[in-house]
């Protein structure tokens, strides 16, 4: 059986928000800073980069001011490579392929050394060294056609430390997904419908949170009616299936549905709208399930700071221009502690390409986390806790291919709650952390 206690690190971290702020340069998460301008090598187009970087991060292992957190320098190489078939941009006026491929690989190496904590929080930070990494293949067929659908299936692996700092007994672990979809848009555009399926996995690395290891599988439909040309009105539904094949834990199976609908566009020519509204349940077996059964949705205003007249929907969507959002999400998520959370998260976020050579990005948010009762764990009510994150992101481009680029991230999961099992020392889930990175890149 998994020490129950220990899995406070996975509440914190896994499902309310990983630390990808000190896990991930900024510039790996979207490809659209990742890339440059490419080689063409005949109809396909090669990225190649790389990246290093050196920074701070005060508390890597997550742990409460009672638990001593221990401080290191941490150096990151980050190599990536991507394939596609021609962009846009090359093929000009010519009648979109047949079939559209991307392809792409990134991986980071991470080291450590020591520089604030306890004699023992300065060990445990020296055998922390480790590799994480990302693969996908994307596939679209017969994209921008009546009849058309894609392909897409990737692994990657994340690192996250208990607060132990034991190597031996991490959160290490491997993502897979994969999955399709299939759209029919007829009317010139004006409509569309879409079926999809998604499979995705987390596989723990080390046998002592086996058990933790589920699988997950979403059947999802949506469709789309332009009332407007930039604006539409929406619905989406899921349907999914999760399961712990390996056992050994009190997780069972459960079926969550979501339903929402409502509007997506454009106001005016520099004010967008997202305002969805629907229903979603958790379905648990089991005795006495901790069933979440409420409202779902999402609001979010978006101001175009830069929004010429001659700009295409899909430049607008992307976020290809500098932009500034603010919105509210209300969702629910398994959780590996309790059945599930309910989520209530408010966020803004705002970026600026300034003279086509300096990215500005700040990334904040804030949300409510309520869990159900965990009698097991000494909870008898349920509680509700909050989580802070934010982040800072500039990158200057001396050339096209190369640039610059600093980060300074904070998240801090503000918790009066101890997590008392029968028989173990009672464990604070607060922490903080704050972490800065100075790096520099080459890309193509």
């Amino acid at each position: 059986m998994i020490r129950l206690a220990a899995l406070a690190s996975v509440l914190a971290t896994l499902f309310v928000a990983t630390s990808a702020s000190a896990q991930e340069q900024y510039w790996l998460r979207d490809r659209r800073y990742t890339e440059g301008m490419g080689y063409r090598v005949g109809d396909f187009e090669l990225h190649p980069g790389i990246g290093a970087d050196v920074g701070y991060d005060y508390n890597y292992f997550l742990r409460s001011q009672t638990e001593g957190p221990a401080g290191a320098l941490r150096f990151r190489i980050s190599p990536s490579f991507s394939v596609s078939t021609l962009g846009p941009q090359r093929m000009e006026d010519s009648e979109p392929p047949s079939v559209e491929f991307r392809g792409g690989l990134s991986a980071t190496y991470h080291e450590f050394v020591p520089v604030s904590g306890s004699a023992d929080g300065k060990e445990q930070l020296k055998t922390q060294r480790n590799v994480t990494g990302d693969l996908r293949l994307d596939l679209n067929i017969m994209p921008r056609r009546v009849v058309s659908g894609n392909l897409h299936a990737g692994v990657g692996r994340s690192v996250q430390p208990t607060n132990a700092g034991d190597p031996g007994t991490s959160f290490n672990r491997v993502n897979p997904y994969a999955g399709g979809e299939f759209a029919i848009t007829p009317g010139g555009g004006l409509f569309d419908w879409r079926f999809g399926y998604d499979f995705s996995g987390t596989v723990f690395e080390t046998g002592q949170y086996g058990g933790l290891t589920n699988l997950r599988h979403d059947v999802q439909t949506r469709g789309r009616w332009r009332f407007y040309p930039r604006t539409a009105l929406m619905f989406d539904g899921r349907f999914g299936f999760i399961s712990y094949p390996s056992g050994g834990t009190d997780k069972t199976s459960s079926h969550p549905v979501r339903a929402r609908i409502g509007i997506n566009g454009l106001v005016t020519p520099a004010f967008g709208l997202t305002a969805l509204v629907g229903w979603g349940a958790s379905f648990y077996s089991g005795d006495a399930p901790q069933d979440f059964d409420s409202v779902i949705g999402q609001l979010e205003f978006k101001f175009f700071l830069v929004a010429p007249s001659d700009l295409t929907e899909d430049d607008r969507s992307g976020g290809a221009l500098s932009t500034l959002s603010i919105g509210f999400i209300r969702d629910f998520e398994d959780s590996f502690i309790s059945s599930q959370f309910e989520r209530d998260r408010g966020y803004a976020k705002f970026s600026y390409l300034f003279g086509g050579a300096f990215l500005l990005v700040i990334d904040a948010g804030a949300a409510a986390l309520r869990y159900p009762p965990v009698e097991r764990l000494g909870m008898p009510e349920g509680w509700t806790d909050a989580r802070v994150d934010a982040s800072l992101f500039g990158e200057y481009r001396m050339f096209d291919q190369m640039g610059i680029n600093a980060q300074v991230s904070y998240g801090g999961y503000m918790s009066k709650t101890l997590l008392a099992p029968v028989g173990e020392v009672p464990d604070n889930l607060a922490y903080q952390e704050v972490s800065a990175f100075l790096g520099v890149r080459w890309f193509m």
